[in-house]
């Protein structure tokens, strides 16, 4: 799992990689509602937000530059309901959009990235989320490292008989890669089925333990307070913003 970048930066050892699970994911979910529920528009005010995740990563010691760019995925599938609002003339509700949802992969991708998976689920658990959805999202995770390690080694097998070479856009290339697509998922659900089967025979029930659960601190509560009073004092700096402006 060491080519996974997330998997790499949530093993530091950073303050707030030490904080507790629970904390974190309470002020990730304060802050995701807020950014949510801030007007349209306040859309030119919104990068305001980008402090608090921004600070998160430079607390973390994660790289900046990385996070940022990371974060820019969300963009082409926000990009499309956007393209749609400016279409409409609520120029103001496509940059919102845009905004928020950059926000908010940058805040998911800062908690993430400083919390190990079996940490976060284990503290999703103690939050009461559903087992089922925990379920999905641990299975989704650990299988995806499945299908990139078999990715790697499907693409290691073709530079080494000249399969990646040529032009980029020829019709061959993309006939070879739709059969690639078809390879790779057949072999990942294949191998996916014989791990199953592993964990099963190991006496896997539904849940994976930790050999031991972390213990909610003073720094935790402080944590907590910090972070759920950051976002909470810039929204209420909107409302009295707004009431200004009216």
């Amino acid at each position: 799992m060491h080519h996974v970048v997330l998997e790499r930066w949530s093993r530091g050892t950073s303050c707030l990689h030490r904080r507790d699970p629970r904390a974190k994911i309470i002020i990730l979910f304060t802050f995701l509602v807020v950014v949510s529920s801030t007007p349209i528009w306040a859309a030119p005010f919104l990068p305001v937000y980008a402090v608090l995740p921004v600070t998160a990563l430079l607390a973390a010691r994660l790289p900046l530059g990385g996070a940022l760019a990371r974060a820019a995925a969300i963009l082409p599938f926000c990009a499309v309901f956007a393209v749609i609002s400016f279409a409409a003339g609520d120029s103001a509700r496509a940059l919102a959009l845009v905004q928020k949802s950059y926000l908010s992969a940058l805040a998911v991708l800062a908690i993430v990235g400083a919390t190990p998976m079996p940490l976060l689920i284990n503290g999703l658990r103690s939050l009461r989320v559903p087992r089922y959805l925990l379920q999905v999202i641990q299975f989704l995770y650990r299988y995806l490292f499945v299908i990139s390690e078999q990715a790697q080694h499907m693409r290691l097998a073709a530079a080494s008989r000249g399969g990646l070479q040529g032009s980029r856009f020829s019709s061959w290339r993309l006939r070879a890669a739709a059969g690639a697509v078809a390879v790779l998922f057949w072999k990942s659900y294949h191998r996916a089925e014989a791990t199953y089967r592993a964990m099963l025979s190991r006496g896997f029930e539904g849940r994976f333990h930790l050999l031991a659960a972390p213990a909610f601190g003073w720094a935790d509560v402080l944590l907590l307070v910090l972070g759920v009073m950051g976002p909470l004092a810039l929204r209420l700096s909107m409302v009295l913003l707004e009431k200004w402006i009216l």
